[in-house]
């Protein structure tokens, strides 16, 4: 053994390390492979569990209990996450607004039983273009708007009467002009500020988030030249200048020249406060909805900007086309030759951050 491990050279003594075994080395290498081995299954079984505990137990229920409220996703759809943040099939659910197949009563959907349905409402102040705007979406060959529904008190004398009402149009069973049944592809209405939505904003509210209602806010922006066709519209209804009948909107040239004619009276000591007035109560329905799917449009905008319609279309996901309205503007060109005490008018919202609606804005 002694001459293993030394032996002398000259003078030198040189003395060898003892030599390893080859079995204790594998033995290391084999005991640091399964401590490897073992980690990384650990963090497999655990990012595995992640995985099927938010798959499994973490999803929310898109589908309505009630048939005629049912938002229709394949059976073969994977969710994943929380109401939250909802993927289906990697959508955001958040971002897309949810499609309806509406079971009418009164008649069947025939072929277009499958085609989806999307609810909207326009929410508005009278004469705030949204007579013009609504014709102009029902001239889109898949959309019914069905007009100013709430205009008979009895349908919004308590949140009862409201929500037949609004559950009736949404299931395709209110009949208008506008109605294209079978194959609407968008169903909704106008909605005026002061026929009970304001009162009844919280229950309301409630409704269109649970029915997936969009709501179109439409106002303009220009509230001294509201407040002109506010007063002249009044006027017409005890006048009826056109043939003994009130018009509040017309399709000629000659019929809305006509009723131009007469330039109102505006109360120039309480304008200030009235615009004021106007602009707190939209500014209140804005933060009431806020909570809502909504889209803000002004009809100055639209009446300027054409292609701001694809906004619309593309708020409701509806195929784009070209939408046209035959109805004619009364009050165009300048406001100083629509308003019978212009010199007062003009002197009170001179110096005053008001001062802008003095000018032509189309």
């Amino acid at each position: 053994m002694a001459e293993d491990l030394c032996f002398f050279n000259k003078d030198t003594l040189i003395i060898k390390p003892p030599k390893k075994s080859p079995k204790l080395l594998r033995m290391t290498v084999l005991v640091f492979a399964m401590v490897c081995g073992v980690y990384i299954c650990l963090i497999c079984l655990k990012q595995i569990s992640i995985h099927t505990k938010a798959k499994f137990e973490n999803f929310w229920v898109v589908e309505r209990p009630s048939d005629d409220h049912s938002i229709q996703i394949p059976q073969s759809s994977t969710f994943i996450g929380d109401k939250n943040s909802c993927y289906v099939n990697g959508f955001n659910m958040k971002e897309i607004p949810n499609v309806h197949y509406p079971k009418p009563r009164t008649f069947s959907r025939a072929e277009c039983s499958n085609n989806p349905v999307r609810f909207f409402a326009i929410v508005s102040i009278q004469r705030s273009g949204s007579g013009w705007f609504e014709t102009l979406l029902n001239s889109h060959i898949n959309v019914s708007s069905n007009g100013e529904i709430f205009n008979v008190y009895d349908r919004r004398k308590n949140i009862s009467s409201i929500v037949k009402t609004l559950d009736k149009i949404y299931n395709l069973d209110w009949f208008s002009s506008a109605s294209k049944n079978e194959c609407s592809a968008a169903v909704g209405f106008k909605w005026m500020l002061n026929q009970g939505l304001m009162e009844h904003h919280k229950e309301i509210v409630d409704y269109f988030k649970n029915r997936d209602v969009s709501t179109i806010f439409l106002f303009r922006r220009n509230l001294l030249r509201r407040m002109v066709s506010v007063l002249a519209n009044s006027y017409d209804r005890e006048a009826r200048v056109l043939n003994g009948t009130h018009k509040s909107h017309v399709h000629s040239t000659d019929e809305a020249e006509m009723l131009s004619k007469y330039k109102p009276t505006i109360n120039a000591t309480t304008l200030i406060t009235d615009l004021q007035q106007v602009e707190k109560t939209v500014a209140k329905a804005l933060e009431y909805f806020n909570s809502t799917r909504h889209i803000i449009l002004y009809y100055e905008d639209l009446i300027k900007n054409r292609t701001k319609t694809e906004d619309i279309l593309e708020f409701l996901k509806l195929p784009h086309m070209d939408l046209a309205s035959r109805q004619v503007k009364i009050h165009k060109g300048e406001l100083s030759i629509h308003i019978k005490n212009w010199d007062d008018v003009n002197k009170t919202l001179k110096g005053t951050s008001y001062e802008h609606f003095l000018q032509a804005d189309y």
